[in-house]
């Protein structure tokens, strides 16, 4: 393969439409030399546009390029929201200890990048007594011998999966939508790598590939979903999806992070449940949301079981 060959197949939708945005400077379309994958990556239609079959023909072309890159046969999900269902997560912020295992199980579980490393799920410490209503004033970067300490308590901070979502409204392209069961995803086909997502979203909680998503074919995890934990691309934005891919599944699976947690500090279920342990939580704890005052109504609700 040749250089401009090269060139041909490293522009996408991205590159065009950072262009469109800078006024097509220094950006052309190739003529030729492009292979058919490549144009038919480069004019795939919106995802919600796109019908059952078209779908099926995009997962088809991807699944075929990811074998070729890791040498493994990944498979690409599409299940749908459930129906009567809206995902909502609790998070015991008294039984917390700050070991990070979520942090991890969420990183092998999503297929994140190991370098540059990239983590959905941050942990913050703040010291027991004092002013911590403020993310901006907690510590994340900590590593104490042993975990908990006595004089810190631990707040893991991700996607809060709003109800009404600043990011959504700040995207340029609608890569990124809220889907009838409350989660938030990204098409990262339609990512254009602005980041007005990240400047929006109020938690921090959007992480941006500055390189190429670095992971061995070894610790890639096959099992994905299109609009979760498939491999990304460098330029593309990324978050927490709940676990998409399983918990959409006809298991219906806890998030990673969840199952992950040796103490039980992480709660998962159904809002529209009244008999889910959501519900059972949200009547009977002093629940609490992240900056409420924005008015994104998060599905993400903190509280304390015992202490304070």
């Amino acid at each position: 393969m040749d250089n401009d060959e090269k060139e041909n197949k490293n522009l996408t939708r991205r590159t065009l439409l950072k262009g469109a945005a800078l006024g097509l400077a220094g950006v052309a379309l190739p003529l030729d030399r492009a292979n058919a994958s490549f144009w038919e990556s480069f004019f795939q239609k919106h995802f919600r546009e796109m019908n059952d079959a078209e779908i099926k023909k995009v997962i088809s072309r991807l699944e075929k390029e990811y074998a070729e890159k890791y040498k493994k046969a990944i498979t690409i999900g599409n299940e749908k929201p459930l129906p009567g269902v809206l995902f909502g997560y609790g998070l015991d912020l008294s039984r917390c200890i700050g070991c990070r295992r979520c942090v991890y199980a969420c990183v092998d579980e999503n297929n994140q990048s190991l370098d540059p490393q990239i983590h959905w799920i941050t942990v913050l410490r703040f010291k027991k007594g004092e002013k911590w209503v403020s993310l901006e004033e907690s510590e994340k970067y900590y590593n104490p011998e042993t975990v908990p300490q006595e004089d810190y308590f631990y707040m893991p901070v991700q996607c809060q999966q709003c109800e009404n979502p600043p990011c959504v409204k700040s995207c340029p392209t609608q890569a990124t939508w809220k889907d009838p069961d409350g989660i938030v995803v990204i098409d990262y086909n339609w990512c254009i790598g602005c980041r007005y997502c990240m400047a929006a979203c109020p938690y921090g909680a959007r992480r941006f590939n500055w390189a190429a998503p670095n992971r061995p074919s070894e610790k890639i995890n096959p099992n994905t979903h299109y609009l979760g934990n498939r491999p990304r691309y460098k330029g593309v934005v990324e978050k927490c999806t709940f676990c998409v891919q399983r918990t959409r599944s006809a298991q219906g699976r806890y998030p990673a992070c969840v199952e992950a947690c040796p103490v039980g500090a992480r709660k998962f279920g159904n809002l529209l449940d009244p008999e889910s342990e959501m519900r059972y939580l949200i009547k009977h704890k002093r629940v609490f949301r992240l900056k409420e005052d924005l008015n994104t109504n998060p599905k993400f609700y903190y509280f304390f079981a015992y202490g304070n």
